[in-house]
């Protein structure tokens, strides 16, 4: 099985005033395709931050990112945001719904940021019909004309999955997905990652603090003070 991902000798530094302060020292990971892998780690390990090097939204210090055999460390801002639209999707523990616009209008937004106006609005019905299909498979077959603020929790994070998964990716990156719902409500959204896993091949980085859901993922890596540690 070949890589998706793979990042080697990782570093991300921030400074405030003339004080370094090191994220990340030295990360060598790496995603099989369709695999299930769960980033294990306290707050403040460098978790997150390594999710958004992975997912190209920050560059590294230094260090290599690999996607698929390329390597993309050095992509223009155009280049990387071409691919992180086109094979990387992104859910997030608080949502990133905007307020204004429906559940369906939400997921349709995925498809539009990556598409051309002209092509967006010649390929506009079956954009619908494809956000509609995906809303009826995470279970929201009634809640398409809702706005956020008119959803439960767990409704607005399958609101968030179906827009990850409207420009097909190949790879989703979760960043503590069920961190805000309770316990029965959680185990709903994992269950579709799962199944999105499963069904279809999709590979997922699943960032989690919790030690029993990272045991169901396929393999797990465990981050501390920025290094990886097993």
């Amino acid at each position: 099985m070949s890589h998706i991902l793979r990042c080697q000798a990782l570093t991300k530094s921030y400074f405030l005033g003339k004080r370094e302060i090191s994220v990340l020292r030295g990360v060598d990971i790496s995603v099989e395709h369709g695999e299930m892998l769960a980033l294990l780690g306290q707050s403040g390990a460098g978790k997150s931050t390594l999710l958004y090097l992975m997912g190209l939204l920050d560059q590294p210090t230094g260090g290599r990112i690999e996607f698929d055999g390329t390597d993309v460390t050095d992509f223009s801002n155009s280049e990387r945001a071409s691919l992180r639209h086109s094979q990387i999707g992104f859910v997030f523990q608080f949502y990133h719904l905007i307020p204004e616009l429906t559940a369906l209008q939400n997921v349709k937004l995925g498809k539009m940021m990556l598409t051309p106006p002209l092509t967006y609005f010649k390929n506009r019905k079956a954009v619908t019909r494809r956000a509609e299909e995906l809303l009826e498979m995470v279970g929201l077959t009634e809640r398409m004309t809702h706005r956020p603020n008119e959803l439960s929790g767990g409704e607005r994070q399958r609101v968030a999955i179906a827009r990850a998964l409207i420009s097909e990716p190949r790879i989703i990156l979760a960043d503590e997905p069920t961190g805000n719902l309770d316990t029965q409500t959680a185990e709903g959204v994992l269950q579709i990652l799962f199944n999105l896993n499963r069904e279809q091949g999709i590979g997922f980085v699943l960032v989690t603090h919790n030690e029993e859901l990272a045991t169901r993922c396929d393999r797990t890596v465990h981050l501390r003070d920025g290094q990886v540690v097993d």
